[in-house]
């Protein structure tokens, strides 16, 4: 199915093509001919299936069908997503579609002046994309207004849930009019997004291009029992004796993340950190120079990983298990994209096993464990046994994803520092 059949204008068909999209994919398929009609739309898509453009383009058409001349302050559509490298990454794509008409796109996000935005803003946008932080300054400043939103996007919606922007998600939703389009785009399907749906959405068209909280079927999962303190020497073991090349490390905590690059760099092996210390121009350089293969290893938290699109990337390494299970999806999205092959790797600690689980019981399989030479750990049969069967444990919930709680890392990190070398 083409894009030019679904009733695109010229100059939109003229960009997708130069973007190099020939078919749409099985989510732009589901997704855009109900957009086209203004219905809202709740989609059950993962990051790589295409969704941007899912979204992105009926709008564009929409708002060309009914033009506008623009207003002050005021935007036509709002696309909110959780991360800056995310709302950036959307608003270049957006651009890009929108090339050959005379609609403009902003973005709003933190990591840059105020100023400057406020700036773009003053004589109006038709499409603004923005991290719900930074939109609600802007709004308390007046430097923006969301009283003509014909168009609302909640892309990642999950995320933005799990990084506390629940109650921002709502104060922007009451600004907006009550009669609008909202498209709401999710990787997982937990409680807590059934009641952002439920609340937001209207006689929704419910698009899912695959099982819900799926993993591709490209990836490959291992993990690797390891105690705690030999976390750092099996991480350069792994990527730096079995040299592999182009490996995005995610860790829990910014002392990790710091602790793993200065591990890799110590023995010759170019790493760089993205976490929310880090500015946003030394983000987008680390981002940049792991694309070009200057850099190996980029080690990220998950709120700076969010988002981030690198093609044909083979590793993704979990140092540190993820706190929800939702977000092991997240993190092996970025591998094994469009076909290609990928490999999921983790590194578990012996408090992990519970995570683990969980993540297990999520993805529908259990996970392959390879024991590395060297890095024995004690016999956990009857660890694994009691977290797969014993009640105490299956009724046990998932850790809550509390970034200021920073006691194990703090405790593995002391724990490290102490080793001998």
């Amino acid at each position: 199915m083409s894009f030019a059949s679904q009733g695109f204008g010229p100059e939109i068909v003229r960009a997708v093509t130069e973007c190099g999209y020939d078919k749409m994919t099985p989510v732009q398929r589901k997704a855009i001919p109900a957009a086209r009609k203004g219905r809202d739309i709740l989609a059950n898509a993962q990051t790589g299936t295409g969704k941007t453009a899912a979204f992105a383009l009926p709008i564009l058409q929409q708002l060309l069908d009914s033009p506008k001349q623009r207003q002050g302050r005021q935007i036509r559509a709002l696309i909110l997503a959780p991360t800056r490298e995310l709302a950036a990454q959307i608003a270049t794509n957006c651009r890009d579609y929108a090339r050959y008409t005379p609609l403009t796109v902003e973005a709003v996000y933190g990591g840059t002046k105020m100023a400057g935005q406020a700036e773009r803003l003053k004589g109006g946008v038709d499409i603004l994309v923005a991290t719900p932080g930074r939109l609600l300054e802007h709004v308390a400043e007046n430097n923006v207004s969301l009283s003509q939103v014909a168009h609302l996007v909640l892309d990642e919606a999950d995320r933005m849930l799990d990084m506390g922007f629940a109650g921002e998600l709502k104060r922007i939703i009451a600004l907006v009019p009550p009669k609008h389009q909202t498209l709401l785009f999710s990787a997982t399907y937990p409680p807590k997004m059934k009641q952002l749906a439920t609340q937001s959405l209207t006689h929704p068209v419910v698009v899912s291009v695959a099982p819900q909280n799926a993993t591709a079927d490209t990836v490959s999962h291992v993990l690797y029992p390891v105690d705690e303190e030999r976390k750092l020497d099996l991480v350069v073991e792994l990527i730096g004796r079995k040299n592999w090349k182009q490996v995005l490390v995610f860790a829990n905590y910014k002392e990790s993340v710091d602790a793993v690059v200065a591990e890799l760099n110590q023995y010759g092996v170019p790493a760089a950190a993205c976490h929310g210390d880090k500015g946003q121009g030394a983000r987008r350089r680390a981002l940049r120079e792991f694309k070009e293969g200057k850099i190996r290893v980029l080690v990220a938290t998950d709120v700076a990983a969010r988002g981030l699109d690198i093609q044909g990337l083979p590793y993704v390494l979990n140092y540190d298990v993820p706190f929800l299970a939702e977000d092991y999806v997240h993190r092996i999205g970025r591998t094994g994209r469009a076909g290609l092959p990928g490999h999921a790797i983790s590194l578990v600690g012996r408090d992990e096993e519970l995570s683990i689980a969980q993540i297990e019981t999520l993805i529908g399989h259990i996970i392959r464990r390879i024991n590395q030479p060297g890095y024995a750990v004690k016999d956990r049969t009857n660890l694994l046994y009691e977290v797969r069967t014993k009640q105490r444990y299956t009724r046990k919930q998932a850790r809550a994803n509390n970034p200021t709680d920073q006691s194990a890392g703090e405790r593995a990190l002391r724990a490290r520092k102490g080793r001998s070398r």
